[in-house]
């Protein structure tokens, strides 16, 4: 049976990928698509969604849009990685579908309460607000989720500061929340993202499948190559969301370590470090879990194999 999923999510380049990759994979139930503020404004965000749902012809599945800041602190954009749309590069169609009128928070909750528990899987791949807001407003659905597999974080390091992931910075009281409720968790953050770069291989068998969604993401990865050089150095970029939603997919197509995991609040220099408790092996009563090592042909392949799919 295909898996369930909610993908709450701030296209983004690597989103829309995301986006593309659950809804051409025969092994993903796509319930939902769910917007937070992030890469760019809650705004935006949800206009390159609804435009990627009009490049893929995605229909009949809801998208809301959540939160339009964290829950404490002033929102923050990714600007220099994601540029002034948020999804720059591609011409974006005018989107063929509207919003639902539902707040994400909702949707969210509707969808898990729903079906029975332990069918779906939640899957954020920007700011945890719109998670955390519903935890809070219906904590009953931390026992019907079947687990939480999210991009973000990392157990080495950051990449908005020395110590912090983008994703759980810009919202780190949220990340807190979510990282510490009882439900199974898994990390999937910049120490796994960091192996799925996007080498001129990639981009050349993307090229190759000749299809309006497969140039739609050459498209993406060329100016993502541009500024993740110009911002951060790589010579190739890392494509982070579409790695959580492989893992629903496929759990061979990474390595995968139970370990405590909580979000530094305090820190000075720490804020939003996401700390991984290695010391010695974790606890039964342990739920939290880390990424560590990707598959990186299998990953591409089912990439490719989805935008094949989509046609």
């Amino acid at each position: 049976m295909p898996r369930k999923i909610i993908l709450d999510c701030d296209p983004g380049h690597d989103d829309a990928i995301a986006i593309l990759l659950a809804h051409g994979n025969p092994d993903i139930e796509l319930l939902a698509v769910t917007t937070v503020h992030g890469n760019q404004t809650l705004e935006k965000v949800t206009r390159n969604a609804l435009a990627i749902a009009t490049v893929a012809g995605i229909t009949g599945v809801p998208f809301a849009a959540g939160a339009t800041r964290p829950l404490v602190r002033i929102a923050e954009v990714a600007e220099s990685i994601h540029g002034d749309s948020g999804l720059d590069g591609p011409v974006l169609p005018d989107p063929d579908i509207e919003a639902d009128p539902r707040h994400a928070v909702d949707l969210i909750i509707d969808t898990i309460m729903a079906h029975e528990p332990g069918e779906i899987t939640l899957v954020p791949t920007g700011a945890l607000t719109n998670i955390a807001l519903a935890v809070r407003k219906e904590p009953r659905i931390v026992e019907r989720v079947r687990e939480v597999v999210l991009m973000g974080g990392g157990y080495h390091g950051g990449n908005w500061s020395a110590a912090a992931e983008f994703n759980i910075v810009i919202d780190p009281e949220a990340a807190h929340i979510v990282f510490n409720e009882p439900w199974k968790l898994t990390m999937v953050g910049l120490d796994l993202t960091h192996q799925a770069l996007a080498t001129p291989d990639v981009v050349e068998r993307i090229a190759a499948i000749g299809t309006a969604p497969a140039q739609f993401v050459v498209e993406l990865l060329d100016f993502f190559g541009t500024t993740y050089l110009a911002a951060q150095g790589f010579e190739h970029p890392p494509v982070h969301d579409p790695c959580a939603v492989a893992l629903v997919i496929d759990p061979t197509v990474m390595e995968v370590v139970r370990v405590p995991l909580d979000i530094e609040l305090t820190g000075s220099l720490t804020l939003g470090m996401t700390v991984a408790d290695f010391r010695s092996p974790a606890p039964d009563s342990c739920t939290t879990h880390a990424a560590t090592k990707l598959d990186r042909e299998k990953f591409w392949s089912l990439v490719v194999d989805a935008l094949e799919r989509i046609g």
